[in-house]
């Protein structure tokens, strides 16, 4: 390998004399290079991959407009990622409130329902049994006046037992003893010590648990995954062909949230303009989230978990895409300009004073609210939610949710629930049925409702067809997670030309500066010019792919050089010279953590913090797109590039059409023709994580077709498919251009020359 820090003439002379590309002749003996042999590209991709451990800094926006744009980018993405984007079709929740609990100042009610048909939400429901100060209107005027209550909603994080949780005598004496807490009952059944309070303070309180916890035992909690779950047909959480269809239990715990919600606003006694939400540890992630996507609640207090530092460690709380770009002090943010409280502690929380607390207090300020965001930083306790942190919260919501209760507020001893009085589950109320079969089944409807939303999507008119783009279009770019780069992102290093027969090669590299990328590419064209389009050729073997098996230009590529084009190639990530073989990888990278830890769930725990294979090389597309819209007009040295208003055609064939199919619907207009051979390809075909074309959310937006429908009413030159896709002929039916569609079934070794035919009309 060579020295990087060798002077740099002597660089550029070993590598003009001694690189097989400057070897003169039709085309080189040896792979074409751009770098020096044993050299890869300066690209952060090939860095080590991020994980839940990162620095996930939150940049406050510079202004109100930049923040409306960021905030609705930032809360999609977690629609996404939860598989909630569209929202699920609502069912009843079909509630049962039973076995009511007397206490002296509130009673305790058993409560299910249903968040899907089949699939049970439990808790308790906690009332205050009279006023315990006067209730004045709420603020702002709610709904149902003086005369209704302001209500909490309490999910808890993971506590053994959830609900039944008991500390132990033991260990809550030494808690008082290191004041953390006051009273034994308090200390040892936190769980239920906030709700018992909150309902003395007049507040109808609802405690429900985390999925495959407590009552809530239908599903097991993270699993992990199984291969006896991996499946074609009839899948679990966990799997490759739930995480296609983003199907993954941080989702289904986020929607139970939502309809736990909606459990809360159907009381008949619940004031619905004053609901606060707070819970710690895996509930605070919960509640930031639940209050990002949710506009209801008035208040949030997430409880030792937001920060820029570790980002939560359960399977439950990790989702495809979800931390791309984005972390939990930006999903806290979402709660603005509502009153938002934070507690740290001496955990991961514990710098959150200077990381994350200021940038929020800028948020905030700009806003113009700045009395409405608050944090308490405890460095003298470990993670808990004890009753010094509860005394906090309590006093936080007394003024949030106008409770009219005096300061400071302090908590008092209590008759805590017997576990006969906390389940749910009885003789009239039987345990429904769960276990593997029952995972299966819920799967399977999900999938199908999932799939009868993009049926009823399917575009007809320019007006469905702008639903359908805001949806499906809207998920893709999110997925994607990237736009056409603007072209002082991108810097096009250029060698000197060389000649290649009748032609001229010009090796480049391709650097998007904003990303930190590195592309090595080639440019093909006739010397004597002028050069009226660009063709971006794309090929699952990289630049190579400009070769036929015999070593030769690819008679298609001279067919576009002879008629006025440049054609354009390179490496995308992965490929030719980001390999030590220069053969393209066949597994993509995964996250393995301590102990392989996380190998139990690489949907989230890789791509939760990572973009695929498959997303990396449709942005090397979008920057070549972008880099071929520039050109060098004076020496190869010189670094200022003139913007070139030709148009720019994009080629996938060779198991690359859909990569070019999604660069496709992200870029839009800025390609002027695309060529795509799917040869018959499908997400939902992909069965492991680590599969080059793995794209968590692939298969769920109508799969490689719903892709190629977002190319209407641009033209689109189609092969590989049998019969043409439903949604793709009326995508373009529904924008009045089924013209700009053509669809090649023909003979296979024509395919290369009717795509370049199709080009040169």
């Amino acid at each position: 390998m060579l020295n990087r820090k060798l002077p740099p003439a002597l660089l550029f002379l070993l590598f003009t004399y001694f690189s097989p590309a400057a070897i003169p002749g039709e085309v080189p003996d040896r792979p074409i290079r751009v770098l020096p042999e044993g050299e890869l590209p300066h690209d952060r991709r090939l860095e080590p991959l991020r994980d839940l451990n990162g620095y996930f800094l939150f940049a406050p926006p510079a202004s109100k407009e930049e923040w409306q744009a960021r905030s609705a980018e930032v809360r999609r993405q977690i629609l996404l990622s939860a598989g909630l984007w569209p929202m699920p079709t609502r069912t009843p929740l079909h509630a049962v409130v039973h076995g009511k609990v007397d206490r002296d100042t509130y009673t305790v009610e058993k409560v299910y329902f249903e968040s899907y048909p089949g699939h049970f939400v439990t808790g308790s429901l906690y009332r205050p049994k009279k006023k315990n100060s006067p209730h004045p209107d709420p603020l702002p005027a709610g709904e149902g006046g003086s005369g209704k209550l302001p209500a909490m909603l309490c999910p808890y994080g993971h506590w053994g037992g959830g609900r039944y949780f008991d500390h132990g005598l033991e260990e809550v004496r030494r808690e008082i003893k290191r004041g953390a807490e006051k009273f034994e009952v308090g200390g040892r059944y936190v769980t239920q010590s906030p709700c018992v309070k909150l309902a003395r303070l007049g507040c109808v309180v609802f405690r429900y648990d985390m999925v495959g916890v407590a009552d809530s035992r239908q599903l097991e909690h993270s699993p992990g995954t199984r291969p006896e779950m991996n499946t074609k047909e009839n899948w679990g959480f966990f799997s490759p062909q739930a995480e296609l269809r983003l199907q993954n239990q941080f989702g289904l715990q986020t929607y139970n949230s939502i309809c736990a919600l909606d459990f809360l606003c159907s009381l008949p006694d619940v004031d619905t303009a004053r609901i606060g939400v707070t819970g710690c540890s895996g509930g605070g992630t919960q509640t930031f989230i639940l209050c990002a996507v949710d506009p209801r609640p008035a208040a949030a207090l997430p409880a030792v978990m937001v920060s820029t530092a570790m980002q939560g460690g359960c399977t439950c709380e990790n989702a495809p895409s979800l931390r791309i770009g984005a972390g939990n002090v930006d999903f806290a943010a979402l709660t603005a300009p509502k009153p938002l409280g934070l507690l740290a502690a001496n955990d991961w929380t514990v710098e959150i004073e200077k990381k994350g607390l200021p940038e929020l207090k800028r948020l905030y300020k700009l806003l113009g609210v700045e009395d409405r965001l608050q944090a308490w930083i405890y460095p003298q306790f470990p993670h808990n939610y004890n009753y010094v942190s509860r005394a906090a919260m309590y006093g936080w919501f007394n003024r949030q949710l106008n409770l009219g209760q005096q300061e400071p507020i302090v908590e008092e001893d209590y008759q805590p629930l017997s576990h006969e009085e906390l389940c749910v589950w009885d003789k009239e109320h039987p345990r429904p049925p769960g276990g593997p079969d029952y995972e299966r089944s819920l799967l399977r409807l999900l999938t199908a409702d999932s799939e009868k939303q993009m049926a009823a999507l399917r575009p007809t008119d320019e007006k469905s067809l702008a639903e359908y783009r805001r949806i499906v279009g809207g998920a893709i770019e999110t997925m994607i997670g990237r736009k056409l780069p603007d072209k002082s992102s991108v810097t096009v290093k250029q060698f000197p030309a060389e000649a290649l027969g009748p032609w001229q090669l010009t090796r480049l590299l391709v650097r998007n500066v904003k990303s930190g990328e590195e592309l090595p590419a080639i440019r093909i064209g006739s010397k004597r010019g002028p050069h009226l389009y660009t063709a971006v050729w794309i090929d699952r073997q990289g630049k190579q792919g400009i070769l036929d098996e015999r070593g030769q230009l690819r008679p298609a590529i001279k067919k576009l050089l002879e008629n006025d084009y440049l054609v354009v190639a390179a490496d995308l990530f992965g490929q030719g010279e980001f390999t030590s073989d220069g053969k393209p990888i066949q597994k993509a990278r995964l996250n393995h953590g301590k102990n392989d830890e996380w190998l139990c769930y690489p949907g989230g725990f890789t791509f939760g913090y990572n973009p695929s294979l498959f997303v990396h090389r449709v942005h090397d597309v979008l920057t070549l797109v972008a880099a071929s819209q520039v050109v060098a007009f004076r020496s190869a040295k010189d670094a200022t590039f003139a913007e070139r208003k030709a148009t720019i055609d994009v080629v996938g064939l060779n198991g690359a059409g859909h990569w070019v199919a999604a660069a496709r619907a992200i870029a839009g207009r800025s390609i002027r023709r695309a060529v795509v051979d799917t040869a018959g390809f499908r997400f939902a075909q992909v069965d492991a994580f680590d599969d080059p074309d793995f794209f968590p959310g692939g298969a769920k937006y109508d799969d490689l077709p719903g892709l190629l429908a977002l190319s209407a009413p641009l033209p689109l030159w189609l092969s590989g498919e049998n019969v043409i896709p439903p949604v793709v002929e009326a995508a373009y039916r529904a924008a009045g251009k089924e013209k700009s569609l053509t669809v090649y079934q023909g003979d296979a070794q024509q395919k290369e020359s009717a795509a370049v035919q199709w080009l040169l009309k």
